[in-house]
C-alpha cells in the first residue's frame, strides 16, 4: 500500500515532467545539442543505463521486464533488443509519447508495451527483472523501500535501481541548481545513504527473499546516482 507522500510527490513529478519541462527533457533525452551542464547529465544517464543493463541477462528471450518509470524509453528499447518483453511505464503522457514517436523496430522476438500510469499498479502482472531508473530518486527511504516491496511480490528474479546518494558533492550540486532556469527544476531530489537504505530493506519482511547483490556509483559531474540490485535467492 503506497503512503500518501508517496502519491503526493508522484503528482508533482507527473506536472514537472508532463508540463514544466518538456522541452528540456526531450532535448536532454536526444542527440540535439545541450548546454555544458546538461552535456555531463546526459553522459551520466548513459553510463548508468549502459551499467544496470549490464546486470540483466544478454539474452532475455521470453523475460517479461517492467521499465519502471520508462521516461523516453532509451532502456526499454535496449531490453527489447534482448529479446525481452517489456512493459514500459511512466507518469508523463507526454514523455510516454516521445517515446512511441521514437521507437525504432526491433528486430526479434523483442516487444515495448509503453503505459501511462503508476509503476506500483498490481495490474501490471509479474516480471521477471524490473529496472527503476531515476524514478525512486525524488522519494525518501520509506516510500523508496515501500515500493521495493510492492514491486517484490511481482518480481521472480532481480530489481535494479537508482537512488540519489547522499555526499557533500550533492549538496553543493543542490546549491548550485541556480544555473538551471526554474521552470526545469524537478521536485527536489532527495539523497539517502547506502548504508541506511540497506538496513531498512533488511528489516522489510516483503523483501526477506532478496537480497542486495551489488551496487555502483556513477559520478558525472552534474550527474551523481548510486545503482543497487536487490536478487531473489
Amino acid at each position: 500500500m503506497t503512503s500518501s507522500t508517496y502519491s503526493l510527490r508522484r503528482g508533482q513529478l507527473t506536472t514537472y515532467f508532463d508540463r514544466t519541462a518538456v522541452e528540456a527533457w526531450s532535448r536532454l533525452t536526444s542527440d540535439a545539442p545541450v548546454s555544458r551542464i546538461r552535456a555531463t547529465v546526459r553522459a551520466g544517464r548513459d553510463a548508468m543505463r549502459a551499467n544496470l543493463l549490464s546486470w540483466l541477462p544478454e539474452d532475455m528471450t521470453g523475460k517479461r521486464l517492467l521499465d519502471a518509470g520508462c521516461g523516453t524509453g532509451a532502456l526499454a528499447v535496449e531490453a527489447a533488443r534482448r529479446g525481452a518483453e517489456v512493459v514500459a511505464i511512466d507518469v508523463s503522457p507526454t514523455l510516454v509519447g516521445l517515446a512511441r514517436e521514437r521507437l525504432p523496430e526491433i528486430a526479434g522476438p523483442g516487444s515495448i508495451d509503453f503505459r501511462v500510469g503508476d509503476m506500483l499498479d498490481p495490474w501490471l502482472g509479474r516480471f521477471d527483472h524490473v529496472v527503476a531508473m531515476d524514478s525512486l530518486i525524488h522519494y525518501r527511504s520509506t516510500d523508496i523501500v515501500r515500493a521495493l516491496a510492492e514491486l517484490a511480490l511481482r518480481t521472480d528474479g532481480s530489481i535494479v535501481f537508482t537512488v540519489a546518494p547522499r555526499t557533500a558533492l550533492l549538496t553543493v550540486m543542490h546549491a548550485a541548481g541556480s544555473f538551471f532556469p526554474k521552470s526545469d527544476r524537478a521536485p527536489a531530489i532527495v539523497p539517502v545513504t547506502e548504508g541506511g537504505l540497506k538496513r531498512l530493506i533488511a528489516k522489510e519482511s516483503a523483501l526477506s527473499r532478496f537480497s542486495v547483490e551489488r551496487t555502483k556509483r556513477i559520478n558525472s559531474f552534474f550527474y551523481l546516482s548510486n545503482a543497487l540490485e536487490l536478487r531473489r535467492s
